[in-house]
């Protein structure tokens, strides 16, 4: 099962305005000479997140969507003014649990998909309650290692 960390604080104020941005492709495949074109910085906040305002991170704990690629203690990017559709990964309470899932809508019909074979869908029955905080729009995680950071105050302090 999956569940969210949230912090309750926009992704403007937590990430830096810019950082630097090369030029030159980054070949996957086959290398090439390096090229030292840099060009003018690029605000993350403004690539990653289409309406910064009503977009907040959260903490994932549990495997229930490393299916998708969101694993334990990555970082999710939500944007609450995102419409869910059929298929949007969200951030939801479900009968006032927090859980994060892939929503699923048939007419008649709307259940939340876990992405590991371990989990079964969760379907609403007549009376349940759902609602949606957000549609996942990003995810970041670490390659190596541990998380980004372990806590938003583990972050706040190696800035």
């Amino acid at each position: 099962m999956s569940a969210v960390l949230l912090y309750p604080i926009p992704a403007a104020d937590l990430l830096p305005a810019e950082l630097p941005l090369y030029g030159c492709p980054v070949p996957a495949g086959f290398p090439s000479p390096a090229d030292d074109h840099q060009e003018p910085g690029l605000d993350l906040t403004r690539h990653l997140f289409r309406n910064p305002a009503s977009t907040f991170l959260a903490r994932v704990v549990g495997d229930s969507m490393t299916g998708a690629g969101i694993y334990p203690g990555d970082l999710i990017a939500v944007d609450r003014a995102q419409p869910a559709r059929d298929g949007s990964i969200v951030v939801a309470v479900l009968d006032g649990e927090q859980t994060l899932k892939r929503l699923r809508q048939q007419p008649g019909r709307t259940w939340l998909e876990a992405e590991n074979d371990r989990y079964a869908p969760l379907e609403l029955h007549t009376g349940a309650r759902l609602e949606v905080w957000g549609v996942v729009t990003h995810v970041i995680h670490a390659l190596e290692g541990r998380p980004a950071a372990v806590s938003l105050r583990e972050w706040r302090q190696t800035k």
